[in-house]
């Protein structure tokens, strides 16, 4: 009696935490076309601009970022927001807790370049710095790991279809309302579908229905996950060519070694 009990405890606990979870059970995710996917791939600069708006209006009201220094939205390769965009971005949206002020009790001021992107607001809210390193999208088949081979680990992807996978249906389990979600494993998420489409106006005009705010705010969450990902393939692409060179010389001098051996006239 008293197993039966604690394992519907523990049930219930998980359901609260994280929505029913089938096991064995994974969400479908669909392969997307991103601009900083394949060898030669780089983060499109606007669509990261996009995505970190719709980050400031939306999920930054549940989700923190607290492994991304503010200063980095400058750096080359990420959304390249000039200094003064930087220092008026801090100031203006971000918040953040110190201890030095009110006499050591600590008080919130306004953020600078330095500091870090805070906690979420919301305990329960994951953080979402390294979420689309976190999140593999594609699996096996059979533990083999070659669709991850093929289309990558999928992490990005993995946040496009969960936030475009919401059917609509609802269900209350343990006190929780979970919500149908197509992508999530299990089936059922206790979190409530964050963009709608049209949450989010752009200066320039640009779509923002759910798909294109889904794309823009799933390329941001990769480029903190990480931001020196076209430095990485510049340098990988660089060793590649270098590896190249040097096997192409010592292909030519085993030739000039071993030619007068090989075609030596007895």
């Amino acid at each position: 009696m008293f197993k039966r009990l604690t394992l519907g405890v523990t049930l219930a606990l998980a359901l609260a935490a994280g929505g029913a979870q089938a096991a064995g059970s994974e969400g479908h995710v669909e392969d997307h076309a991103f601009s900083f996917e394949g060898p030669f791939g780089s983060y499109d600069q606007e669509q990261l601009r996009r995505g970190l708006k719709v980050y400031t209006e939306v999920c930054s009201a549940c989700h923190g970022m607290k492994f991304v220094a503010i200063r980095s939205l400058g750096d080359e390769g990420g959304p390249l927001l000039s200094k003064a965009e930087v220092r008026a971005y801090a100031s203006e949206f971000v918040e953040v807790w110190d201890q030095s002020l009110n006499d050591g009790e600590g008080d919130y001021r306004e953020a600078l370049p330095a500091d870090h992107f805070p906690k979420g607001g919301n305990a329960n809210a994951p953080d979402l710095s390294l979420m689309a390193k976190a999140r593999a999208g594609f699996h096996g088949p059979a533990g083999t790991g070659i669709n991850q081979l093929l289309k990558g680990m999928g992490g990005a992807e993995y946040i496009y279809s969960l936030i475009t996978g919401y059917t609509g249906e609802e269900k209350t389990s343990a006190g929780v309302t979970l919500y149908e979600n197509s992508a999530y494993p299990g089936g059922w998420i206790s979190m409530a579908p964050p963009l709608y489409g049209e949450d989010v106006e752009f200066a320039d005009g640009h779509k923002n229905d759910l798909e294109h705010l889904s794309e823009d705010i799933s390329a941001f969450l990769m480029w903190t996950a990480e931001p020196k990902l076209n430095d990485r393939k510049r340098a990988g692409l660089l060793g590649v060519l270098i590896l190249g060179f040097l096997t192409l010389m010592l292909f030519l001098a085993n030739k000039a070694l071993w030619r007068p051996i090989k075609y030596k006239k007895d």
